[in-house]
């Protein structure tokens, strides 16, 4: 079957997801950040004409502060013209279609789409729609994937450990409603994580999720044991229909990142999140500001990496 993700040469042309992405791909877009972040040494990102005359939409159907601004960021840097659509003032919000609102899109010469929508497959249906010469990042799509957030968490991983090929790896918290989860998931495997944990009450887990390649947790003492890496999620409240949780008092209490649960991962492990973050819920404002936590730096590598997925795309013809 042919990816949708990539062209006849076998390069990337729009990133989807992470599911069904090479790894060689994946690794050629952490190698290129890094050199983005090389050349940062520290300081500012510096502006390159990779995307100089090109036309970047962000086209956000849902609320995004994080990940709209940091494409934004990437999107300049690389000398785009960038246009933010505000779907609330919209005509969608007058009753046009997806495809409609892509197609004017289109009609004003945009060479490249960021697309966050609340409907699973999104992503997928404006790439086939446009023209080959277009290109389409998913930001976001309802429960489904989140590829650019499970990206710069590879490069976070990478960069604090080195190696994946021998680390233990638990992603804690609402696996059931979270698109980022998913994407880690299929990454992790995918660059050659040997065990990767998922920790969650029943209740927040996906029906069948160990055919993922995950091994299935339900008690925060055992998935933690001697992990190398912690990635929490947020409760994804908006997502949940009927009562899942009696409260997230009672989430905290029994899944909640604590100092005493974090002190039984290795003592070099690292702690991610993607936020946003709700302290005393999914994680102890301990934990979030103590010295493993790696939440900040990994706003900072998002920029990189997007810079990373656009500059790669920018380059391969259809």
């Amino acid at each position: 079957m042919n990816n949708p993700q990539l062209n006849k040469h076998g390069e990337l042309q729009h990133l989807l997801s992470t599911e069904g992405l090479p790894a060689r791909i994946m690794r050629e877009i952490l190698d290129r950040a890094a050199t983005f972040l090389d050349e940062a040494d520290g300081h500012e990102f510096k502006k390159v004409p990779l995307l100089h005359g090109k036309s970047v939409f962000n086209v956000f159907f849902e609320n995004s502060t994080r990940t709209r601004t940091t494409f934004e960021i990437a999107a300049k840097k690389l000398s785009a013209d960038v246009v933010n659509l505000n779907i609330g003032s919209s005509s969608t919000s007058k009753g046009e279609t997806l495809l409609d609102t892509v197609d004017n899109l289109c009609a004003m010469h945009a060479d490249m789409f960021v697309v966050r929508h609340s409907s699973s497959g999104a992503a997928h249906l404006i790439a086939r729609h446009v023209a080959p010469e277009i290109h389409v990042i998913n930001a976001g799509d309802g429960r489904h994937a989140h590829p650019t957030q499970a990206l710069l968490d590879m490069y976070t991983i990478r960069h604090y450990k080195k190696e994946f090929h021998n680390l233990r790896v638990a992603i804690v918290g609402d696996i059931l409603h979270s698109r980022v989860a998913r994407s880690q998931i299929h990454a992790l495997t995918t660059l050659g994580v040997p065990e990767v944990r998922v920790i969650a009450p029943k209740t927040l887990l996906p029906t069948h999720v160990e055919k993922l390649g995950v091994q299935v947790y339900h008690d925060m003492a055992q998935g933690l044991k001697d992990v190398d890496v912690v990635m929490t999620l947020r409760l994804q409240n908006e997502r949940m229909q009927g009562a899942l949780l009696p409260s997230a008092q009672e989430f905290f209490k029994y899944y909640g990142l604590t100092q005493e649960r974090l002190a039984l991962a290795r003592p070099d492990a690292i702690v991610m999140h993607p936020g946003p973050m709700n302290r005393g819920v999914e994680i102890d404002s301990s934990v979030a500001d103590g010295p493993q936590a790696v939440i900040l730096p990994q706003v900072t590598f998002g920029v990189a990496v997007r810079m990373a997925v656009m500059s790669t795309l920018a380059g391969n013809t259809p």
